[in-house]
């Protein structure tokens, strides 16, 4: 028995987050129903000014701690992969932790249903415990995509490592799961979506979301950019069904990127090269589609220069006064 594979691998990526709050994962992990067997925790270290090891020693052998020399997220995550021998992989960020009852939810539905090689659950910034949940039927990866928007980030997904095949994070570059999220979700063949709130996000101001200095905006833009750019490339060279779900998901990111352009730039002329830009690759206007209310106004103002001058002169005041 003991020789069995773990049903699922956490992998727990940690850079200079505060001991307690790497503890606090662990024990949310060590708290669920898992049996020892069943589960298997492992912690990557990229590279902290300090090693957590000796606050991890009240574990022993219920974790497995690899150091790494600092190369981000993406990397330490594939380090995490290539280590993971579990039928199913959950990765945490080390500074969040899963909420006991709902993530039971999150596994009942993979150890009831041997079909599921996906869940999909929901994020909180505040402990519950809540035991009513809706879950979707049964379907495709592409199918959900196709008629949902989905959350960027891979915290989010408990997903196998059959679905997860070759595909493996872009190193050195920020927004790494926009990029990685949809390319899982189209390989994901039964996938199901709770709305549990499994999953702990605690946001703190060091978040590289969070840095408005110049440097950090430029690589921001660029690497959402290369995302983009990615995404886009990879449209006309999958299935019909998975260009028309990732063509949406290209859409929203586009969408997106175009609203951060006129928040955080607020200028004209940064407008205008982004437009400009996205027009050149085929990425604008944005495609004609019902995707939801807020694409289809967003859609509708940045198609004329009086809508975009009005978004221009809104968009970024209103996020201030939030």
């Amino acid at each position: 028995m003991d020789n069995k594979k773990p049903l699922v691998s956490f992998i727990l990526t940690y850079y200079n987050q505060p001991i307690q709050l790497l503890c606090e994962c662990i024990d949310s992990i060590l708290a669920l129903s898992l049996r020892p067997f069943e589960r298997e925790i492992i912690i990557v270290d990229d590279g902290s000014r300090v090693s957590p090891m000796n606050g991890l020693m009240q574990y022993g052998d219920e974790i497995i701690y690899v150091r790494q020399k600092n190369s981000g997220l993406s990397v330490a995550r594939n380090k995490g992969i290539e280590m993971a021998q579990g039928e199913f992989l959950q990765f945490v960020d080390a500074d969040d932790h899963l909420i006991q009852t709902p993530y039971e939810h999150c596994l009942d539905l993979i150890r009831l249903n041997s079909d599921i090689d996906m869940v999909m659950f929901d994020f909180t910034s505040t402990d519950t415990n809540e035991t009513e949940y809706h879950d979707t039927e049964v379907m495709t990866g592409s199918a959900y995509m196709l008629k949902n928007n989905i959350h960027g980030t891979a915290c989010g997904y408990l997903f196998s490592q059959t679905t997860l095949s070759k595909l493996r994070f872009t190193p050195g570059i920020w927004h790494e799961d926009e990029e990685f999220t949809p390319q899982l979700l189209i390989r994901a063949e039964h996938v199901c979506a709770t709305d549990a709130k499994a999953y702990f996000y605690y946001k703190h101001k060091g978040s590289i979301t969070t840095h408005d200095d110049e440097e950090s905006k430029t690589k921001r833009f660029d690497d959402i950019r290369g995302v983009l750019d990615r995404l886009h490339y990879l449209c006309d060279r999958v299935p019909q069904i998975d260009r028309v779900a990732l063509q949406r998901r290209v859409a929203q990111l586009t969408m997106d990127y175009i609203y951060q352009v006129i928040v955080q730039q607020r200028s004209q002329k940064a407008l205008n090269a982004c437009i400009d830009e996205l027009s050149s690759k085929g990425l604008f206007p944005l495609p004609d589609r019902d995707y939801s209310q807020k694409y289809k106004w967003f859609r509708k103002m940045t198609n004329t220069r009086l809508g975009r001058a009005i978004l221009l002169n809104t968009l970024p005041y209103l996020k201030r006064e939030r």
